[in-house]
C-alpha cells in the first residue's frame, strides 16, 4: 500500500478505477427523464417512469443504485415531443389534391412497451411519422376542400388523432395533439383548373340562391297585392269618395315619380285646369 502511495502512476489509476467504478454504480435521474434499466440486453426494470397528474418535485428523480458494469440505462424524454410532416399529398372527395404540412404532439407513456418496439427516441419518431401521414390521407380524403376552411376541421382533427393514437400505443406513446400547419392546392395548371372548379361552383350557388330569393320577393309582393286589393274592395263599399281619392294620389304619385319607379321631375303634363284627371286637386269638384 506504501508502494501505490509512493507511485503517482498506481495512484491515477487506483483513482480513475474508483471513479469507473462510481459511475457504473451511481446514477442521477433527472425530473425530465425516465429510463429503462437493461442487464445483458433484457429490460429489468424502469425508474422515474411517467405517471399522468405526478406534480414536479414528487417524481422517481434522484440517486439511484445499480450494478456496475452489467446494467446499463436507455434515457427516455418525460416532456412532450413533436414530429412534422411536410408537403403530403392528398386527395379529397371533391378530387382536389392538397399539400399538406401536419404535426403531431406526443409523449411516451409505456417506456418498457417503447423500449422493446423502437428501442430510441429516434426511432419511434421514425415510426409515427409515416402513421401520421397515413391518419391525414385517410381522414382528409372523406372530407371535401371546403371542410379544412370551416369550422368542421375540429372534428376532422380529431378524428386524425384518435386513429393515430390508437397506432401510437402500439409504441409506447400517446398522441396528444394534431394539427394541419398548412393545406394548399398544388401549384400550376392544376391550381388554377381548381380554382375555376372553385369558382364556377360559387357562381351557380349565388345564381341559385338569387333565383329563391326572387321567388319568395314575388310570392310576398303578389300577397301583398292581393291583400292591398281585398282592403280596396272593402273600402270603396264603406266609403266611395275615400277609395276615389286614395286611387287617384296612387296615380300622382306613379305618374310624377315620387314613388321612385322613376326620376323625380322626368314627367311632364300638359292638361287644363279642368281637367277631369286634377279633379282631386279641387277637392273633388
Amino acid at each position: 500500500m506504501d508502494r501505490l502511495l509512493r507511485n503517482p502512476v498506481g495512484l491515477a489509476f487506483l483513482a480513475l478505477a474508483v471513479i469507473i467504478l462510481l459511475g457504473s454504480t451511481f446514477s442521477f435521474v433527472p425530473e425530465t427523464r425516465q429510463g429503462v434499466v437493461v442487464r445483458f440486453g433484457q429490460p429489468v426494470r424502469i425508474i422515474n417512469a411517467y405517471k399522468p397528474g405526478e406534480n414536479f418535485g414528487n417524481t422517481g428523480a434522484g440517486l439511484i443504485v445499480r450494478i456496475p458494469f452489467a446494467e446499463k440505462i436507455q434515457w427516455l424524454d418525460k416532456r412532450v415531443q413533436s414530429i412534422s410532416m411536410d408537403e403530403q399529398e392528398v386527395l379529397a372527395t371533391d378530387q382536389l389534391r392538397l399539400q399538406v404540412d401536419a404535426f403531431a404532439r406526443y409523449r411516451i407513456t409505456d417506456p418498457l412497451k417503447m423500449y422493446k418496439t423502437a428501442r430510441t427516441e429516434e426511432r419511434l419518431a421514425d415510426a409515427l411519422r409515416p402513421l401520421l401521414g397515413s391518419s391525414l390521407r385517410n381522414e382528409l380524403g372523406k372530407e371535401p376542400f371546403a371542410a379544412m376552411l370551416s369550422p368542421e376541421r375540429g372534428k376532422v382533427m380529431q378524428n386524425i388523432r384518435d386513429g393515430l393514437n390508437r397506432q401510437a400505443r402500439q409504441y409506447g406513446a400517446e398522441i396528444i395533439d394534431v394539427r394541419i400547419k398548412r393545406a394548399d392546392l398544388p401549384k400550376g395548371a392544376a391550381l388554377e383548373s381548381a380554382f375555376q372548379r372553385m369558382r364556377t361552383a360559387r357562381q351557380q350557388e349565388a345564381a341559385t340562391k338569387r333565383a329563391e330569393g326572387w321567388k319568395k320577393a314575388q310570392i310576398i309582393r303578389a300577397n301583398a297585392d292581393a291583400e292591398a286589393a281585398s282592403i280596396y274592395s272593402a273600402s270603396f263599399g264603406k266609403d266611395p269618395g275615400f277609395y276615389n281619392f286614395y286611387r287617384a294620389m296612387q296615380s300622382y304619385r306613379s305618374t310624377f315619380g315620387v314613388d321612385g319607379t322613376k326620376p323625380e321631375g322626368s314627367t311632364t303634363l300638359i292638361l287644363s285646369p279642368n281637367n277631369e284627371y286634377l279633379r282631386e286637386f279641387r277637392g273633388g269638384r
